[in-house]
């Protein structure tokens, strides 16, 4: 990963718009954010976004900001904005099995990167939400909480958050011993007490030592 163009600054008061601007200044007009969901879970797939929003006021999302400081009304409205607005965005969704195959990491990896090479707009520049992603293809910079400061990468995380949690309310529907509609599958003490009741469902990570230990499977 790079740093910015050499000569570009960003003011901390420059608000949410601030990275895209100073990067569209030295002439790189497609700045891509990139942002995953359900990292942290230990059941369902792993969500990664990727969005490329138009300059001016166009690009502008009412209401914008990190998913997880949204409420679920302001993300799915954020969504549809985001959706109607964006230059380019893709959402690329990896299953609970890929994500034991490859490993957490490896899979959050190779998630964001999917994102970005399904964009329908080649990025000129991407930035990343926190860490640095390698084989993007392009230059980029790692932003700490990037989500809340950088309105692409808080479009790709309202992009994977909503549509992560779609998917956790179908998972519900046909595991509703696990009440992945409420808290999508996240460590919570709700669902503990279901891992330990009725043990892992078809739709957990392995790999995870609450699963195993609920399986009786060595950690």
């Amino acid at each position: 990963m790079s740093l910015l163009p050499k000569g570009s600054t960003v003011r901390r008061d420059a608000g949410l718009y601030g990275y895209e601007r100073a990067l569209r200044r030295h002439g790189l007009e497609a700045v891509a954010g990139v942002d995953e969901a359900g990292r942290g879970a230990c059941a369902g797939p792993l969500v990664a976004g990727a969005c490329i929003l138009p300059p001016g006021r166009g690009g502008v999302v009412p209401g914008l900001a990190d998913s997880k400081l949204l409420t679920e009304k302001a993300r799915e409205r954020c969504y549809d904005q985001v959706v109607r607005r964006a230059v380019a965005w893709s959402v690329v969704v990896l299953s609970h099995e890929e994500c034991d195959r490859l490993g957490m990491h490896v899979a959050n990896i190779e998630a964001l990167r999917r994102a970005v090479a399904l964009l329908d707009v080649p990025a000129d520049y991407v930035l990343t939400d926190g860490f640095p992603v390698d084989g993007l293809g392009v230059p980029g910079l790692a932003v700490w909480k990037g989500d809340r400061v950088a309105a692409c990468i808080s479009a790709a995380s309202v992009l994977a958050k909503v549509t992560r949690d779609r998917l956790m309310r179908d998972l519900d529907r046909e595991w509703p011993a696990y009440d992945f509609g409420t808290h999508k599958g996240y460590i919570t003490d709700t669902h503990t007490r279901a891992l330990e009741e009725h043990g892992p469902s078809p739709v957990h990570r392995m790999r995870f030592v609450n699963v195993r230990r609920a399986a009786g499977l060595p950690s």
